[in-house]
């Protein structure tokens, strides 16, 4: 498997927006004759995710959006603070993932999610220095663009197979005014509320994954 541009160790490209990411994904499906994959992604991957869905339904079996909706939205401030973050790790020079957490705990008082940050670190073998595989300046540079959403009007775009959106209730990204649009691009989904925020996949794993394996399983979301 692969990671989205710009993340992982998928490669770093100074365009970095979802009708870029969606052109990835859907080449990767064709690439490697992936027969009607069910996409799940959080967040960014959620809108690359559901963008894909639309672009090419016939390719998508399902879709299931973390904390996203298909919707233009105003990213919280928290992204840029996070990569102010780990820009300080990287220009401290740190050896030891401890000395990274002390840093970015001034950015993030979670632990689970400093946890998901700093899963993006490698240690240099030439000088033992701790990295981001991530290029930090780029995705900053992004940060204006990944609030967009390429789709506007559902009259033109629909997606009629099975949905399950997944939000967190302590997060803002996907509030009950947008789900009649949601309803509109996406007329089978089923939402799924966890307590936490955003990132709820580190906050709330079981209840995660009890809500993914439930919408797989169950017999209506069958084509």
């Amino acid at each position: 498997m692969k990671d989205l541009r710009n993340h992982g160790e998928s490669p770093h490209d100074p365009r970095h927006d979802y009708v870029a990411m969606t052109e990835d994904l859907l080449a990767f499906i064709d690439q490697h004759g992936l027969k009607e994959p069910t996409l799940i992604g959080h967040s960014m991957g959620a809108k690359t995710a559901m963008s894909a869905a639309l672009r090419s339904p016939e390719t998508v079996a399902k879709v299931v959006a973390v904390d996203n909706a298909p919707v233009d939205v105003t990213l919280s401030r928290t992204f840029a603070s996070y990569v102010r973050g780990m820009k300080k790790i990287e220009e401290a020079k740190v050896t030891r993932q401890s000395e990274a957490d002390a840093i970015l705990r001034d950015y993030e008082e979670s632990l689970p999610i400093r946890q998901f940050l700093l899963g993006n670190l490698y240690r240099s073998p030439e000088d033992g220095i701790q990295r981001f595989r991530v290029p930090l300046d780029i995705l900053g540079r992004s940060l204006d663009h990944l609030g967009d959403f390429p789709y506007k009007n559902p009259g033109e775009a629909r997606y009629t197979k099975p949905a399950l959106f997944v939000r967190g209730t302590q997060s803002k990204y996907v509030p009950d005014d947008v789900l009649p649009i949601i309803g509109q691009f996406f007329p089978r989904f089923q939402l799924v509320d966890i307590d936490a925020g955003h990132w709820l996949i580190s906050e709330q794993p079981e209840a995660f994954r009890q809500a993914v394996v439930s919408f797989l399983q169950d017999p209506e979301t069958a084509q």
